[in-house]
């Protein structure tokens, strides 16, 4: 039979927490609405206040299998005039990751708002299907903005 002290001290506890982890989970579950932040370069409401102070220049509608996706981003909110440009490319209405790129430190100066500075995105994809390019801006300070296009491969 198990002392009673081991039970006190190692069995009781570890009862105590699941209860009280699954009563947490289950509140949290029953509030559908609920939207956790833990990024602070995911935060929607930044992205939402700037309108269309990013583009994407140079998207296609179609490409084909070797055909290159090559775009550039144009950035109108000079509040954004220096940070880290990252693009991906989804698979169409999946959150599967088919190619990305990142390009850090980039700032535009003398007017120039053409994104990536003294680089360039280009992509080959070669499955055909339906694919959704996001580019998102995120500033120094963590305040990010955000666009996509859709475009297909055939």
């Amino acid at each position: 039979m198990v002392p009673i002290r081991l039970f006190i001290v190692f069995i009781l506890p570890i009862i105590f927490s699941i209860l009280v982890g699954s009563v947490v989970m289950a509140d949290t579950l029953q509030k559908p609405d609920r939207e956790l932040n833990m990024w602070p370069m995911s935060n929607s409401e930044s992205s939402a206040s700037h309108g269309l102070s990013i583009q994407i220049i140079g998207l296609s509608s179609q490409y084909s299998v070797s055909e290159p996706v090559e775009i550039e981003v144009k950035i109108s909110d000079f509040s954004f005039n220096c940070g880290n440009l990252y693009i991906t490319i989804y698979t169409s209405g999946k959150s599967d990751v088919v190619t990305q790129g990142g390009f850090f430190e980039q700032c535009f100066e003398n007017g120039s708002n053409i994104l990536p500075v003294n680089d360039k995105f280009s992509k080959v994809i070669s499955i055909p299907g339906s694919y959704q390019l996001v580019a998102d801006m995120v500033s120094k300070d963590l305040s990010n903005i955000s666009t996509s296009g859709i475009f297909t491969v055939k």
